[in-house]
């Protein structure tokens, strides 16, 4: 294998590492699971003051919920359907 060769492979490989960590369902999940995690510990510490304001409906509990369900859905999304890198299709 020539020296041009060997450097091309090496910057396919760091290319598909960088598509994988980049990828925007990776973030998008992360964020929503912490934010999830945050509101719904909110939501299970709520005084019966903030629960009478909105009408004895906890609703920081079911927003962290809904956001944990949603983080999850992304980060399982991409668990079941990984990022192939531009590369590897042609290779396959």
């Amino acid at each position: 294998m020539s020296d041009l060769q060997k450097e091309v492979s090496e910057l396919e490989r760091k290319s598909a590492t960088a598509a994988r960590l980049f990828d925007i369902r990776r973030i998008i999940g992360g964020l929503f699971v912490v934010y999830g995690v945050i509101v719904t510990i909110a939501g299970i510490t709520a005084s019966d003051a903030d629960l009478k304001k909105a009408e004895d409906i906890n609703i920081n509990l079911w927003t962290g919920l809904g956001m944990l369900a949603l983080g999850l859905f992304f980060l399982g999304w991409l668990w079941l359907r990984p990022v192939v890198a531009p590369g590897a299709e042609d290779e396959a």
